[in-house]
């Protein structure tokens, strides 16, 4: 550490040891407890914790959310990504002296230490410190307890700090010039910054605890790779054999869905690592999209939610959704925010492994909701083409979902969860070619949107058959066979699929105008090609990786 490094820890770690009121590791129960004296939450019918946020919190900031920019990290750092928004050091030195202020001022702090990260060799040690009980239910709920073993962690000595200050707000005039200016001319009063370097983390200003979680898989998703482990936004389960299974997908495209495997434990459904050892869960908890939900459709989620429980046995908590004077909730109800959520323990879910590690995976699914209707409905990825469908981190959004859209939406988000990998592409795609290549691992894209036609004309991909595709990937009954490629999408599709009507696997059967076919799918190619070219141009990437872009 340099001398500036042990500075910001030092002042501080003094300015916990003096406050008059610190409330250090207290129980699960008693921090619920306090979140309902204090009226940060209400309990349920059921016993759940509801919360709501300012209408500027309903979701993360992505635009306030930035990266400090120092030395020794920015060589490592994407900053071509629109995601990856540099501070200086000094912006952010004004930002934790504010953030300390406030602290001292305050009449009661919390502080948590927990660890991300299930495989003890890789968990890292992090301490919330927050003036909100219901702040820590979430970390408690979403962060692991500390492993008797954690010396034995490479980051055992590399404590992180989490402020998180989701009720005050940064001074206006000081920060002008220095963070966003808003479209209205002012100063953004919001802040969600990192510094790898100095290992401390500050979300100012935003009551949504999602951000919390994902500033703290930033992090391990940049720390990670420089210690033999590809992070990844997936999903993962286990088979009873102890076959392991990642899902990587973007929202809409399934991955919730599928990867809730009655056959198959659930390692966790949102961050994991790959080392030498295998794969293993970030989290403990899970913090799942709430809008729409049906206990018939997802009744894992929701009876993880809405179990009855006493209150301080709960500690599930449900973010900005409707409830009504009676105490029933509204999960179709949107007029507040699409993004409301709950956070809860994976131990609330019936069918998961518990200590959320496994093998290396046999299978890897990359699954895209394609709504143009000409991505195949599965195929088998050479290295060199998985490595180019995680850059592209492909899937589309509906015609008509917004005002004057009246085609698909072609979505690229790198790795499948591009605010979250800050580092250079070539680190996280390399990676990934070389652990296929090292454990054997077959890669399938499975194309859960529609077929016979675009969005509008074709029809959803029935999910019975989805599923027997996925089946078929997990079981290995495609790791051999016919295949046939698809030249202008440069991947390989199976001949037959045991449960697959055979003539939806190759799309072009299903749509009655084979001319309108062809040119979809050329739109759609040159999409990424000008994607790829518009992101990676001026990366450093294998020329056998490029010449499997769609479009090339």
């Amino acid at each position: 550490m340099n001398v500036i490094e042990i500075s910001m820890i030092e002042d501080l770690k003094k300015s916990l040891q003096k406050h008059s009121n610190l409330r250090e590791n207290i129980s699960r129960e008693e921090l619920i407890s306090q979140a309902v004296e204090n009226k940060e939450a209400i309990v349920t019918n059921n016993g759940t914790l509801a919360t709501w946020t300012p209408a500027h919190s309903t979701g993360r900031s992505p635009k306030d959310t930035y990266i400090v920019k120092n030395p020794e990290s920015e060589l490592h750092i994407d900053w071509s990504s629109a995601n990856n928004i540099g501070m200086n050091p000094q912006t952010f030195a004004l930002i934790l002296e504010d953030a300390l202020k406030v602290i001292d001022k305050k009449e009661t702090l919390f502080t948590t230490d927990r660890v991300i990260g299930a495989d003890s060799k890789f968990a890292l040690p992090v301490k919330t410190i927050c003036d909100k009980a219901l702040n820590q239910v979430f970390i408690d709920n979403m962060f692991r307890p500390i492993p008797e073993d954690l010396n034995k962690s490479v980051f055992a000595d590399d404590e992180f700090f989490l402020i998180a200050l989701p009720n005050d707000k940064l001074d206006k005039d000081r920060y002008k010039g220095l963070v966003r200016d808003m479209p209205n001319g002012e100063t953004s009063d919001i802040c969600v910054v990192v510094d790898f370097d100095k290992k401390i983390g500050i979300v100012y200003g935003s009551s949504y605890m999602g951000s919390m979680k994902k500033l703290m898989f930033t992090v391990m998703n940049y720390y990670l790779p420089f210690k033999g482990v590809l992070p990844l936004h997936c999903s993962a389960n286990e088979g009873k054999n102890g076959d392991s299974a990642l899902l990587l997908g973007l929202s809409g495209t399934g991955k919730t869905t599928l990867s809730a495997d009655p056959e198959r434990a659930l390692l966790g459904d949102d961050e994991h690592g790959w080392s030498d050892n295998g794969i293993f869960n970030f989290e403990n908890g899970c913090y799942a999209k709430m809008i729409d939900i049906k206990p018939e459709n997802e009744p894992e989620i929701y009876k993880a939610v809405m179990h009855d429980a006493e209150y301080t046995k709960h500690g599930s908590i449900i973010e900005n959704a409707m409830i009504y004077p009676n105490g029933d909730i509204d999960f179709f109800d949107a007029r507040y925010t699409p993004n409301s959520r709950a956070s809860y323990p994976l131990s609330f879910l019936e069918n998961i492994k518990e200590s959320s590690v496994s093998g290396h995976p046999n299978t890897i699914l990359f699954l895209t909701a394609d709504a143009y209707g000409v991505i195949p409905p599965i195929s088998k990825l050479t290295k060199e083409q998985a490595m180019l469908w995680f850059l592209m981190g492909y899937t589309s959004k509906l015609a008509g979902t917004e005002t004057g859209v009246t085609e698909p939406q072609a979505t690229f988000s790198r790795f499948f969860g591009q605010p979250f990998m800050p580092c250079n592409p070539n680190i996280y795609a390399e990676m990934l070619g070389e652990k296929m290549e090292q454990h054997n691992t077959n890669v399938f894209l499975i194309n859960t949107g529609w077929s016979g036609g675009s969005y509008g004309t074709g029809s959803r991909i029935k999910l019975k058959y989805t599923r027997a595709m996925v089946d078929a990937a997990l079981k290995g009954k495609l790791n051999s066979g016919e295949f046939i490629e698809n030249k202008l999408f440069h991947v390989n599709v199976p001949t037959s699929c045991e449960g697959v009507p055979t003539e939806i696997l190759s799309p072009v059967n299903t749509w009655k105008d084979k001319d309108k076919y062809q040119k979809t799918a050329e739109k759609l190619a040159m999409k990424f090609s000008k994607d790829f070219d518009k992101s990676y141009g001026q990366q450093n990437l294998d020329p056998n990786v490029i010449s499997q872009c769609p479009g090339k």
